[in-house]
């Protein structure tokens, strides 16, 4: 996933690993060759409206809601149809009162009236407070976008995979490898709570923490997850 930054300087634009004190327990308590976190691409002002989040500054925040606002003004000042004009309207009032277009409750047929305009405040503008660590605050600019991770532990690698908030279990197993869908049989999945609880994988099944779910299961944060497929 990408995460755009305006008004910062504290962080370079390029890959980054995200540092989840959570993986670094996970890997302590799962012995592996090696650790993979999961990664985002980190870009510059000019990809705002391509990145999935906007990590800014106080006055950054500010700017991006001045940018759609004058967007807005400008539209409205053409004479937009009628449908297009009243979403227009009500999105200017949630600017005017420095609030964003993302989760701001519009109702479909006001998105609809505009689907056609790219909206910077669209989607999560996330403001970073100064004594945050640059790594924290790409983990929280990644949750506000709707991102979580599930892990595959074990052997060669303790691994983490970014997957968008609320995907199945057989779309989770694609982002491995396509042969994983196509074969599903089920996936064994541990929370992260119990695993940590118990001490580890090993314990975790001891404890009968383990759970077989379906194709249909939708994926939680940091879920130990193994595919059981046709090869």
């Amino acid at each position: 996933m990408k995460i755009a930054l305006f008004g910062l300087t504290g962080i370079k634009t390029g890959k980054h690993n995200l540092k989840d004190p959570r993986f670094d327990e996970t890997h302590k308590l799962v012995e592996a060759d090696k650790q993979t976190h999961a990664q985002v691409d980190v870009v510059g002002d000019d990809q705002l409206l391509d990145a999935d989040a906007i990590l800014v500054s106080v006055e950054g925040r500010a700017d991006v809601i001045l940018r759609d606002l004058e967007f807005v003004e400008t539209r409205l000042g053409r004479d937009p149809q009628p449908d297009e004009r009243a979403a227009l309207e009500k999105i200017q009032a949630l600017l005017e009162q420095e609030k964003l277009v993302f989760n701001s409750g519009l109702a479909p047929a006001d998105l609809q009236a505009v689907a056609a305009h790219s909206f910077v405040t669209a989607k999560p503008v996330v403001l970073a407070e100064p004594a945050e660590d640059p790594d924290a605050l790409l983990l929280r600019a990644f949750a506000e976008a709707g991102w979580i991770c599930f892990l595959t532990v074990g052997g060669k690698e303790n691994r983490a995979w970014p997957i968008r908030k609320g995907i199945t279990a057989w779309e989770a197993g694609g982002t491995i490898h396509t042969d994983i869908q196509k074969g599903f049989i089920r996936a064994e999945i541990i929370s992260y709570a119990d695993f940590v609880a118990a001490g580890g994988e090993t314990q975790a099944k001891r404890a009968n923490k383990m759970r077989l779910e379906t194709k249909q299961y939708v994926m939680h944060d940091y879920d130990l997850t193994n595919f059981r497929f046709n090869k």
